[in-house]
């Protein structure tokens, strides 16, 4: 028997969905603009994230030394910063292997290929490239490379590297902030436009209640039609939006991929499909439930 009636209820409401049609039309693209932006803030999140860490795991904090530098001092020094903590590796950059990255840098730009060729010496310096273990404790390095005050050291270039991450990071911030503002404002809308649907569904079916209600039909029966529409139009919401971003995504995966250090957004979607799909269809149903909740509460009284 209760499955007789949940049939029914189901039916009533593909059929209450269907004769309002262009209003359910408008309530699932309303819906479907809102995951849109969900959506666009998951994986941006995923995007940035992934770009930061790829920058971060580039940084590292280089150590000039003044020309004509003894290697063999270089080298002890080398050592003793691999003492300090957090340190994971340290590089040693000759004059002349400097000189060599830098005309292969350089190597379509014949003006510097040419100033180079009028210098006598190599203007380069020896450097010590050092990398840490934790990113974010970089000036615990650099301060203990800083207190040993080596008179052979000319400069630290660090402060650029960590100017390029605290922008990274505010933008990565701004952009989330700023997409959860809109998605907010999106998802009242979407709430607005499904509570409007229902209300104008309850209205269409109101001799039908009246019907129900003489018949003695419960109350579950007769709000049912109207929870289960507010279902179908968050369902299928979730399926148009991420029918939309399957495209978009395979589109722009290859030019995305120079900027994740090779990897690619689209296999990562194709692996997270349902995690994605779940999220979507999550937050629809819900924003949909609650929608034909407040409607129903507010102008079917049975």
């Amino acid at each position: 028997m209760a499955i007789e009636s949940l049939k029914r209820i189901m039916k009533s409401a593909a059929v209450s969905f269907w004769r309002n049609g262009w209003l359910s039309t408008a309530t699932v693209l309303v819906m479907v603009l809102t995951l849109f932006v969900i959506g666009g803030l998951v994986l941006s999140s995923v995007l940035f994230n992934t770009i930061l860490a790829s920058v971060e795991e580039k940084i590292d904090v280089s150590v000039y030394f003044l020309p004509n530098t003894p290697e063999e001092l270089i080298i002890n020094l080398k050592s003793e910063f691999q003492k300090i903590p957090n340190v994971r590796e340290v590089a040693y950059v000759s004059q002349a292997e400097a000189l060599e990255r830098f005309r292969e840098r350089h190597k379509d730009n014949p003006v510097v290929i040419e100033s180079l060729q009028e210098l006598e010496d190599n203007p380069l310096e020896a450097s010590l490239n050092i990398s840490a273990i934790d990113t974010l404790k970089f000036q615990d390095i650099v301060t203990a490379i800083e207190a040993r005050q080596e008179p052979t050291v000319d400069k630290i270039n660090f402060r650029e590297n960590q100017l390029a991450i605290e922008r990274l990071s505010k933008i990565t911030t701004a952009s989330k902030t700023t997409g959860a503002v809109l998605a907010i404002v999106l998802a009242f809308v979407a709430v607005l436009v499904t509570f409007n649907t229902v209300r104008l569904a309850i209205y269409t079916a109101r001799d039908e209640i009246n019907v129900m209600r003489l018949v003695g039909a419960t109350a579950w029966y007769i709000r049912g039609p109207f929870l289960v529409e507010g279902i179908i139009d968050g369902a299928l919401a979730a399926v148009v939006t991420t029918a939309i971003y399957f495209p978009i995504i395979w589109f722009l995966a290859p030019k995305l991929q120079l900027f994740l250090d090779g990897v690619n957004m689209f296999d990562y979607f194709v692996s997270h499909f349902f995690e994605f799909f779940a999220i979507l269809l999550g937050t629809s149903v819900v924003l949909s439930v609650l929608s034909s909740i407040l409607a129903i509460r507010r102008y079917l009284k049975v």
